[in-house]
């Protein structure tokens, strides 16, 4: 019954009798897809770092990261657009989601709206898509409509795609392809599930990584950090602290007279300039660059703090 679908739409061998197990017993299968979802982004590692190298190559020439999906994988979609601007420092619009149906469709299910292919071309042309944007259509069936009508409109726009999809079968002309094979959901086409823990693990570390190459963290600390609320301007102080190698006070004081700008502190404070990036080669290849280029910036960090501490 099940031959010719989508891997997301198949029977699952584990499900017969799902729903008459003791809860934990149900847990423990349901949470085995967690772990089956970790292991499809392991193996989509690779295409997922040449994804994340052009959203890098998009961002530092003046483009945009854009999203485009329908129901849970739109809603996937803007929420890593949300997170990127506090996180990274990115203004409002260089990360940003088409989702179908709009934005009532982050809170509640808008039926047909991922059948609309022609709603799907008319986003693309009104966020002003063009040869400078990376546009990533998150599907996990890989067949919808408006996710792959934006793809087919972005690149008649000239702008570069890629297809975020659990369906190893599924395919968007000229785009570059990340597959994350999760096989059949526990509950069959509720990819709320596995697949979609898999695509929130993807876009959080296409993401992550794309702003790595941009310069937007150094030793696994926030130096674009907007410090908007207590709990932020304590961890932006802790940061000042650790890569100027401030006392509290001598931060604290650094960031007030930075408008609480982690980057511009530290280099006030003589902690920088923080504007390490790799090579455009790096950037096309999905790879940090070569070694040479590490080591210089390694050094490049180690001369910066040898001179915070001697003053």
């Amino acid at each position: 019954m099940s031959a010719g679908l989508p891997a997301t739409e198949r029977d699952h061998p584990q499900s017969k009798g799902l729903e008459a197990l003791p809860l934990r017993r149900a847990l423990a299968v349901l949470h085995a897809g967690d772990l089956a979802a970790a292991r499809a982004v392991g193996r989509a590692l690779p295409a997922l770092a040449r994804a994340a190298g052009a959203a890098a190559t998009a961002l530092i020439g003046g483009g945009r990261l854009v999203y485009a999906g329908a129901g849970t994988s739109g809603r996937l979609g803007a929420l890593d657009a949300a997170e990127c601007p506090p996180t990274f420092g990115m203004a409002p619009g260089r990360v940003l989601a088409l989702v179908a149906g709009g934005a009532r469709a982050l809170q509640r299910a808008v039926e047909g709206a991922e059948d609309d292919a022609r709603a799907a071309r008319r986003a693309v042309v009104g966020a002003r898509v063009g040869e400078k944007d990376l546009v990533v259509g998150i599907s996990a069936s890989g067949t919808t409509p408006y996710v792959l009508a934006a793809l087919s409109e972005a690149r008649r726009r000239g702008a570069r795609t890629a297809l975020l999809t659990s369906n190893p079968a599924a395919r968007a002309p000229g785009a570059l392809r990340v597959v994350l094979d999760t096989g059949p959901e526990l509950v069959a086409g509720s990819t709320r599930l596995k697949a979609g823990s898999a695509a929130k693990m993807a876009l959080s570390l296409l993401s992550t990584a794309a702003m790595l190459r941009l310069g937007k963290v150094r030793d696994g600390r926030m130096i674009e950090l907007v410090a908007t609320n207590a709990k932020l301007r304590g961890r932006a102080v802790r940061i000042v602290m650790e890569l100027g190698d401030l006392g509290e006070r001598a931060a604290a004081a650094a960031l007030k007279r930075a408008g609480w700008s982690v980057r511009a502190a530290l280099e006030t404070s003589g902690s920088g300039p923080f504007d390490y990036a790799p090579p455009p080669a790096a950037l096309r290849s999905g790879r940090t660059g070569r070694k040479s280029d590490r080591r210089s910036g390694s050094r490049s960090r180690s001369r910066s703090r040898s001179k915070s501490r001697s003053t």
